[in-house]
């Protein structure tokens, strides 16, 4: 099973930004406050990989993003929706614009799900635009303030991920 994971909105507030090339979180409470819930629902599901599907990797590096993550989440993380290679450079030079820069993040998870052959997918984000009528049942959709504070976010991940462990004992 794959877990598509975008940070802002999810596991903080979506009130991240960077600062002199460091994320900083303005506002209330601390970047990553909400990544212990998601560490706990995930003890229960060891099979689950995560993809981070966050404009961290973008912005920072695959490798910078996930570092951010707690030690458990880290270990879990297998790749990212956004290429390395298209990362901005430390100097603050962008490269040209690219499919990715366009992509919403729906459209790059479902290319990343369909170069890796993916079946067994769920996602959390605070982006709900561009999904399908077909994936809809993949997204978990958390409000951009509460992230997965929201119990009913929290329940809902894990019922599409037993669902996905059901389907795959079948």
């Amino acid at each position: 099973m794959t877990l598509f994971l975008d940070f802002d909105g999810v596991l903080h507030p979506d009130a991240a930004y960077l600062i002199n090339g460091r994320p900083k979180l303005k506002g209330d409470g601390e970047l990553f406050m909400w990544a212990p819930l998601l560490t706990e629902v995930l003890a229960d599901f060891p099979e689950v990989k995560i993809v981070l599907s966050t404009s961290w990797t973008r912005e920072l590096s695959y490798s910078r993003a996930r570092d951010w993550l707690p030690l458990a989440l880290r270990a879990r993380v297998v790749g990212a929706t956004w290429p390395s290679a298209m990362a901005a450079p430390l100097a603050g030079f962008r490269m040209p614009l690219t499919w990715w820069d366009q992509a919403m993040r729906y459209q790059q998870i479902k290319r990343y799900v369909g170069r890796a052959g993916l079946t067994r997918w769920v996602a959390v984000d605070d982006q709900p635009e561009g999904w399908t009528v077909e994936d809809q049942d993949k997204l978990v959709h958390t409000d951009g303030n509460l992230g997965l504070s929201d119990p009913a976010a929290l329940a809902l991940l894990v019922s599409k991920l037993e669902n996905l462990r059901i389907f795959d004992a079948c």
